[in-house]
């Protein structure tokens, strides 16, 4: 629970508020699994707490690493799996969350939509990716992205909450700057987003510069064009005064073509942007390969001379199926 609906909670209870601060110290700072390890509580209340609330948990089935990276398959408490990635970085420890078992948006590069989306992760687990991997790596994790399994906006409320729960100083005090969230572009949802009172940092998934590209690669792009997605980024920059990312993945052949890197530049001109160029991951399943070395570099240098903000992402646990794109949930596992 969110601590402002936490707070209603113990209202209802005709409890004082200090509890919500109380028990949200136990859960984040103490990070208790039982409710009779609470010593600063009324008998009656903990009663309470136990009628209306039980304790989650997430077990690690799996864990692979790589150089600066590992991977994760974790199962929910319905059997459920998904995966997560711990990446290390100079700046700290970044963990990318899944936010659904499954995804619906089918994008056909990306290996997690080739199972449909079979529920929501709610709030909580979320929150228990980051708990559960702090305490297997004894490490404080600094940096979350909602990059994993799933689209994030396609289970709004649950991410909203998550988000909240995080950040709060009392919670696990994330700053709102150290969040990314990655959407294929559900349009409504960035014009909601445009209102969430939390700075976190907003990355769209791209990948084409155009509409018949872009609806072959993203089924997305069918309902919302270009042209809407452009324009609710434009009113999410105006609403917020925040820089987007556009990610792009390159695909050989496909949309690393010097009139491709053009196009975009077209998109994307007098946006405050930067694009992430990113090298395609490639799986056992799939089609595409990734673009050669020297046409990243020819696509990074066409948007360089441009004048837009552009990098190539630095590639992190490809060898151990961990990288953009290479997540999914393991049917086999799910009960």
């Amino acid at each position: 629970m969110t601590f402002s609906k936490l707070n209603d909670y113990f209202l209802s209870i005709f409890e004082k508020k200090y509890r919500t601060e109380q028990l949200f110290d136990w859960l984040y700072i103490k990070r208790i699994n039982d409710f009779d390890s609470i010593s600063n509580m009324k008998k009656e209340v903990i009663l309470k707490l136990k009628e209306d609330f039980y304790f989650d948990k997430i077990d690690i089935l799996e864990k692979q690493e790589d150089v600066d990276v590992l991977k994760y398959l974790l199962k929910l408490r319905d059997g459920n799996t998904i995966e997560a990635v711990l990446m290390k970085h100079d700046y700290g420890n970044s963990l990318c969350i899944s936010s659904e078992v499954g995804c619906n948006m089918a994008c056909s590069f990306c290996e997690s939509g080739r199972i449909k989306k079979i529920r929501n992760v709610e709030s909580g687990e979320m929150v228990l990716e980051i708990m559960t991997i702090e305490k297997d790596l004894g490490e404080r994790i600094s940096h979350v992205v909602i990059m994993g399994i799933g689209e994030p906006f396609d289970n709004y409320q649950n991410f909203c909450d998550f988000i909240e729960i995080i950040n709060h100083p009392k919670g696990i005090n994330l700053g709102s700057r150290h969040i990314t969230v990655s959407t294929c572009g559900i349009v409504p949802k960035i014009y909601e987003f445009s209102e969430f009172p939390y700075q976190v940092n907003l990355a769209i998934s791209l990948h084409a510069p155009n509409d018949t590209l872009r609806s072959k690669l993203m089924p997305i792009n069918k309902v919302y064009s270009l042209q809407k997605l452009m324009k609710a980024i434009k009113y999410y920059i105006m609403k917020t005064n925040r820089r987007v990312t556009f990610e792009y993945i390159m695909l050989a052949g496909v949309n690393d073509t010097k009139e491709c890197a053009l196009e975009l530049v077209d998109l994307v001109k007098g946006i405050n942007c930067y694009i992430n160029l990113i090298p395609y991951n490639e799986t056992n399943n799939l089609e595409y390969k990734r673009s050669f070395k020297e046409t990243i570099l020819m696509f990074y240098d066409i948007l360089k001379k441009n004048n837009i903000n552009v990098t190539i992402r630095r590639e992190f646990g490809r060898k151990i199926n961990a990288a953009c794109g290479q997540l999914k949930t393991i049917k086999e596992n799910l009960a």
